[in-house]
């Protein structure tokens, strides 16, 4: 036991010396790789969730009760505005017309005659043979007759509405789904949708941000023209970023109460791609009820220092980086990011354009350490000595 013990502390002290030389005060200072901060255009960018929508939508329904004679469409396929979809049958509401108009022929006919009868009774009473009774007798009948006659005037409108609604036709040009009915059930106002039409070009992507996420978005596209400013892209579930770009035409007036965030809509083309017809599967990109990851950017971008990613630390302090002194002395320097992506780093605040910043061997160096400085991914100058691997800090 004493011998292992001390074989134990023997190999310790064999282990750390090499250690001891290069961090010691009188070993050689460790190889650092370093990239210098730069100044460069940089396009913002911020990510959510969304689900595209169409812009018009319809369930067509029936507005009277019949039977259904007729489906005219293929289902999934695009229709024109205007284009007859569904026949009901017409022979009863056609019927129900003929009687009308036969009602107003009726109503006429009798207005007529109560006419003829008032301007007898009037001439009666003007050389006093008839009596005020008789003529306001006959008055009263002219009014009922005229009376009777708008009412079948009207009941031939109807009859002609309901005619009409025999014949269903799409509102606006969309792709229209399956048909819930087949010709020959009875369907009436009550029952289920026929079928849904969506529009498809263009389309609608609504995404909800967060509110604290809203009034940073505000600051910083305040000043360069507001929601005009910001493009929107999104990336499609298999991660490929749609070609088209949209435009924000939509911000909720409110505050959702239960989620503290506020609804966006932005408009988005969905054109026929290219090479395909219109009735083909996956002629259009975006469906209705899509999920998609929203990508705001900035019309134009803004000159921003950056680094890489991989020289940025954290710790309770917050981020924070070493930079190579005039005297090659590690300095520890707090920094604020910006937008970021997993590559590069937005610096807002903490660093200038032309410093340089270790990214290469950070794990070993400490603040206000001397070091041996070379461009990141050049081999270090001290001869026979091994680079310092890169990576990101835990």
């Amino acid at each position: 036991m004493r011998f292992s013990l001390a074989a134990g502390f023997l190999g310790a002290a064999l282990l750390g010396a090499p250690a001891q030389a290069q961090m010691g005060p009188g070993g050689p200072p460790p190889a650092v790789g370093v990239t210098e901060a730069r100044r460069q255009p940089v396009t913002e960018s911020s990510e959510f969730i969304g689900r595209v929508e169409a812009i018009n939508r319809v369930d067509l329904r029936a507005r009277i009760t019949g039977f259904l004679e007729e489906r005219l469409f293929q289902e999934g396929s695009e229709v024109e505005e205007g284009k007859l979809l569904f026949r009901m049958e017409r022979a009863p509401f056609e019927a129900q017309l003929d009687q009308a108009k036969a009602n107003v022929a009726s109503a006429e006919a009798q207005l007529t005659n109560a006419r003829t009868a008032l301007a007898r009774a009037r001439e009666l009473r003007t050389t006093g043979t008839g009596t005020q009774v008789a003529l306001d007798n006959a008055q009263a009948q002219e009014r009922t007759s005229s009376a009777t006659l708008l009412g079948a005037q009207a009941a031939v409108r109807v009859a002609e509405i309901n005619l009409a609604y025999t014949s269903i036709s799409a509102p606006f040009a969309g792709a229209i789904g399956r048909s819930t009915y087949t010709p020959g059930n009875v369907i009436t106002p009550a029952s289920e949708a026929l079928a849904t039409i969506v529009s498809q070009d263009p389309m609608r992507v609504a995404f909800t941000i967060a509110q604290r996420t809203s009034l940073e978005l505000r600051a910083r596209y305040e000043g360069r023209g507001g929601a005009a400013a910001v493009v929107v892209r999104i990336r499609q579930s298999d991660g490929t970023l749609y070609p088209l770009p949209g435009r924000i035409d939509f911000i909720d007036t409110q505050i959702g109460r239960d989620t503290d965030s506020i609804l966006v809509r932005a408009s988005i083309a969905n054109p026929i791609r290219a090479g395909l017809q219109q009735n083909d599967i996956g002629a259009r990109q975006l469906v209705d009820g899509q999920f998609v990851t929203v990508l705001l950017e900035g019309a134009e971008p803004v000159q921003a220092i950056t680094i890489p990613r991989s020289a940025v630390a954290q710790d309770q302090g917050g981020f924070f980086v070493f930079v190579v002194d005039g005297e090659s002395r590690a300095q520890r320097r707090n920094i604020t990011l910006g937008r970021s992506t997993a590559e590069t780093a937005v610096i807002e605040r903490g660093l200038e354009a032309g410093e340089r910043v270790i990214t290469e061997g950070i794990q070993r160096v400490r603040p206000g350490q001397p070091v041996n400085a070379a461009p990141a991914g050049a081999p270090a100058r001290p001869p026979g000595a091994t680079p310092a691997p890169g990576g990101r800090p835990g």
